[in-house]
């Protein structure tokens, strides 16, 4: 799916907001290095990286050819510094209703609006794809992001105690959340 946005962040500066496509693959890479290195609140560690640069430019390549599936990358000043997007949870007809959604921002970036833009720029891509449900799990101890999400339209509807554990064996409880796309 194709997207392009530019955006100001609050710190005055221009942000492009883009699909992301094969020629992204070492940025895309980098930054998922990164991002998943600066913080607990992901799903996984840098070193657990399932795509080599190869790997993630084929992935990169079919979700911009893609009707149904996004990623968006946000480039400051010609580097990627965050990445969002939008996949199917399934392809069974029970589900093919509902797409999930996963973001991650470098920390240096962090507080500039770039996690909203992208939030909501993947909100516009599930509704163009035909999405009628918008899907995300977030720590609960991650209260800005939960703030960000409720404050764009998502709703909690659950929350599960143990859902991550940290390499350090603390517990991070994840909180449910959902968007009724076909308001």
């Amino acid at each position: 799916m194709k997207y392009y946005k530019e955006i100001l962040l609050k710190n005055g500066a221009k942000c492009i907001l883009r699909s992301a496509e094969g020629s992204d693959a070492e940025g895309v890479y980098e930054n998922f290095m990164q991002t998943h290195g600066e913080t607990e609140f992901l799903l996984s560690y840098p070193d657990e990286n399932s795509f080599d640069i190869p790997q993630e430019e084929q992935f990169l390549t079919k979700m911009a050819m893609g009707e149904r599936e996004a990623e968006i990358c946000a480039v400051l000043e010609g580097r990627i510094v965050g990445t969002a997007g939008i996949e199917a949870v399934g392809a069974k007809d029970k589900v093919r209703h509902r797409a999930s959604f996963g973001i991650s921002v470098e920390k240096a970036s962090w507080g500039l609006g770039i996690g909203r833009a992208l939030t909501q720029a993947c909100i516009e891509c599930a509704r163009v794809a035909g999405y009628s449900q918008l899907e995300l799990n977030v720590v609960s101890a991650n209260e800005t992001a939960v703030s960000l999400y409720k404050s764009a339209g998502f709703v909690e509807y659950g929350r599960n105690p143990k859902g991550f554990r940290t390499r350090s064996g603390q517990w991070q409880e994840l909180v449910l959340m959902r968007m009724d796309l076909s308001q």
